[in-house]
């Protein structure tokens, strides 16, 4: 009997490939135990992204090396693993993070479709009422994409466009990413130091950083 309750972290093949792995290091850095799943269409953006690949014989190298974190806990899924633990309600864990999701993974979540292993963890966890934060990287939206994250919403999905703030003080594109990623983990309970906090005081975040400098 083991007491790993995980988080799953499934990666679609939408851009934003960033917000993907700064959700990773925020879970790990802050002790949580984790599961992967990365679609075929994501290991594409990741190539395209970061000039990376990820194969399932040599994964813990791969994702390791683009986190830049050891991910020897990490527990990894194939995404044509049907039959793989998350497929399955009794297969216990914390919930679901999807980031960056498609429209087309919203498609199919919320038809219940469960073309591969993520749509079909995902399916699972709305079934069992656990935590699914969906990180849309889409923009405009279309009508259909509309009423499909109002279907999941309506089943207790978290719906979380990635649309980063300016209020906390970011001067670059990695600390945008990071506040996203800081929002989910927030969602989530999980514990980091990956953004200043709104405190109520105009320019409080701002003046944070620079005397950090």
């Amino acid at each position: 009997m083991t007491d790993r309750k995980p988080w799953l972290v499934g990666i679609t093949g939408a851009s934003g490939t960033p917000y993907a792995a700064a959700v990773l290091r925020g879970l790990i850095d802050a002790g949580e135990d984790v599961d992967l799943v990365i679609s075929q269409a994501a290991r594409l953006t990741l190539l395209d992204e970061t000039g990376r690949g990820v194969r399932d014989k040599h994964w813990q190298e791969h994702v390791g090396t683009w986190i830049g974190r050891d991910v020897s806990a990490v527990r990894y899924w194939s995404a044509g693993d049907i039959a793989a633990g998350p497929a399955s309600g009794s297969y216990r864990t914390k919930g679901m993070i999807i980031v960056p999701a498609t429209t087309a993974s919203v498609a199919g979540i919320a038809a219940g479709t469960s073309k591969d292993l993520l749509q079909r963890a995902a399916d699972v966890t709305l079934k069992e009422h656990r935590r699914l934060v969906i990180v849309l990287r889409e923009t405009p939206l279309r009508l259909s994409t509309l009423d499909n994250l109002r279907t999941l919403a309506l089943e207790g999905a978290v719906i979380m466009p990635a649309s980063p703030a300016f209020y906390a003080g970011s001067t670059d594109v990695d600390q945008l990413v990071d506040f996203m990623a800081g929002r989910v983990l927030d969602l989530c309970d999980v514990e980091h130091d990956l953004y200043q906090r709104w405190t109520g005081t105009l320019g409080a975040a701002r003046m944070a950083v620079s005397l950090n400098r």
